[in-house]
């Protein structure tokens, strides 16, 4: 099996977690409620472990919901696991693991925009810099320039969390 070059190891990604948490809670401090809004999969453990680490540092509630959409068909197959009223002027993170192309957190961003919102801001902790949209990411763990034909692996095993260049 191929293994690749790791990029960072379960320290570093826990080390970028916190900074990550940091920069949420700075941009919400005069926030009550973050929503913390994940993509499907690796996205949604990223904003798992987002809220846990906000948690630690800020006084401020968290409240963690899962983006569902089909990612290589995304026009209207987005749905929420909170109800849209719910979300109305909140403070929104929407979080994935690697921004690559920007189709999934536009398509995202978009399904956002139809609320309104106090804030809105994103998070990712790959940015690729292929984009393909205007989207970026607030907040980001690493930025990596890579080639189109190489593949940014996001594993959250637990303790021994990993991105690998394959």
């Amino acid at each position: 099996m191929e293994t690749g070059t790791t990029i960072l190891n379960h320290n570093q990604i826990a080390h970028k977690l916190i900074r990550m948490a940091f920069q949420i809670y700075e941009t919400n401090v005069n926030q009550k409620e973050v929503v913390i809004a994940g993509i499907k999969e690796n996205g949604y453990v990223l904003a798992e472990k987002l809220k846990t680490e906000v948690e630690k540092i800020a006084p401020i509630k968290v409240v963690l919901c899962e983006v569902s959409m089909n990612k290589q068909n995304p026009i209207g197959s987005i749905s929420c696991t909170l109800p849209l009223d719910r979300l109305k002027n909140q403070s929104v993170v929407l979080v994935d693991d690697v921004l690559n192309s920007g189709t999934t957190l536009i398509y995202g961003v978009k399904f956002f925009l139809e609320i309104p919102l106090k804030q809105f801001k994103t998070a990712v902790l790959v940015d690729r810099n292929h984009k393909k949209y205007p989207v970026k990411a607030d907040f980001k763990g690493i930025s990596l320039s890579t080639s189109l034909n190489e593949n940014v692996v996001v594993d959250f095993t637990a303790n021994n969390y990993s991105v690998t260049l394959k």
